[in-house]
């Protein structure tokens, strides 16, 4: 089987126009092959349906999956005010794509909605690419409510931090609250990796008072006392600009049972009263650790995570690689941008097109047959689609 892969890209100031140009360009690139389906990564300012507008005009009869993001990523580099179109088709490759648009109030019931929709089909879905609203919605909730066997893989579209918006797209349908989802089938592999660069300095504390998406104390005091005695910034200077989102790149780490790897939470931002908003809850009494990131390590970690993912290709033959990176990584790694693709095409090679885009976490597939699949924060992640030698 044949996996052929397309990324266009294209900058305007009118969103319909640069979705309309990022399609045409990855076309172009297609040759005989039709697309099976069709990734949108766009600037989160830009108007959602005026994005999808200028994609369906050309891509009409295709499968289109997308989220928001601050920025995109391809093997070119790095990407500003740029929409993302990739292309992915072959000869036995399928593609349907699904809208929840309940996701942020009934992330538990999407998630049983998902797996029946699995249960009706009468073809495997060998993977579920999927990119839900990471501002709102209980990530973890809706990982947990599902099968250890269901094999999803995705991640959670970024936003306007003030107005709580993201936005994803499924089909023709587009909007904010939702989980926008790809079944695919056929004959072709894909490999998972994903790792971080945030270690825990020695800091302690314990979460006293959390209450939903909100940590409001840590050690009695409100959060941002916290951070404030550590960093030698007033509280009341947390609760503002820039720092106010600073706070993603100090993330807090809980030990997990049977791994040595911690639980990653990172705030979206600190709010007016000193308390965190997180994209996942928090359980009180449960002791966190001060987690600082390293770019070197970031990097490192980036070589482990796309070797990981060729071993899940089994041999087959990578064609294209989708990467999800933590907004926390633009921000460690703002004064070299695009520091990740050059590491990722050290071990890939220069032939393999790439896109991606910064996310507010990751959606990784259960790592034991016990588990459910995991809500990470703070990562990298690669999926690398390769297609099968046909022995």
């Amino acid at each position: 089987m044949t996996l052929v892969a397309a990324v266009g890209h294209a900058q305007s100031l009118d969103a319909r126009e640069a979705s309309l140009q990022a399609a045409h360009h990855a076309l172009n690139q297609m040759g005989n092959t039709s697309p099976s389906l069709a990734i949108i990564i766009s600037p989160y300012r830009f108007d959602a349906q005026m994005v999808l507008s200028g994609a369906t005009s050309l891509l009409s009869n295709i499968p289109i999956l997308g989220f928001s993001s601050p920025a995109a990523l391809t093997h070119f580099g790095y990407h500003t005010n740029t929409v993302i179109v990739a292309l992915l088709g072959g000869e036995d490759i399928q593609a349907e794509t699904h809208w929840f648009p309940n996701y942020s109030q009934a992330s538990a019931d999407t998630a049983t909605r998902l797996q029946q929709l699995i249960g009706y089909e009468q073809r495997p879905v060998k993977g579920i690419l999927t990119f839900a609203d990471g501002l709102n919605g209980n990530t973890e909730e809706f990982c947990q409510s599902l099968a250890p066997t269901i094999p999803i893989f995705g991640g959670l579209a970024a936003g306007d931090f003030q107005s709580n918006i993201s936005y994803q797209f499924a089909g023709v349908q587009s909007g904010n609250g939702g989980m926008a989802s790809a079944f695919l089938r056929g004959d072709y592999k894909f490999g998972v990796g994903y790792g971080h660069g945030w270690s825990p300095i020695g800091n302690h504390f314990r979460v006293t008072r959390s209450r939903g998406f909100w940590l409001r104390t840590l050690d009695g005091r409100p959060a941002s006392e916290a951070y404030a005695s550590l960093f030698g910034h007033t509280a009341r200077e947390w609760a503002f600009p820039p720092l106010n989102y600073t706070t993603r790149i100090y993330p807090l780490g809980f030990e997990q049972a049977n791994s040595e790897e911690m639980q990653i939470r990172a705030p979206l931002r600190v709010e007016a009263d000193g308390s965190f908003r997180m994209n996942a809850p928090l359980r009180d009494g449960s002791d966190a650790y001060l987690m600082v990131g390293n770019a070197s390590a970031c990097l490192e970690s980036i070589k482990n995570a796309v070797k990981h993912a060729l071993l899940g290709l089994e041999g087959a033959k990578p064609a294209f690689a989708l990467v999800l990176a933590d907004i926390s990584w633009q921000m460690l790694l703002q004064s070299k941008p695009g520091a990740e693709i050059k590491t990722i095409r050290d071990i890939l090679g220069q032939e393999v097109p790439i896109a991606g885009g910064y996310t507010l976490g990751q959606i990784a597939p259960a790592r034991h047959a016990d588990e459910s699949p995991q809500f990470l924060n703070q990562h990298f992640m690669i999926i690398i689609f390769g297609e099968n030698s046909g022995e």
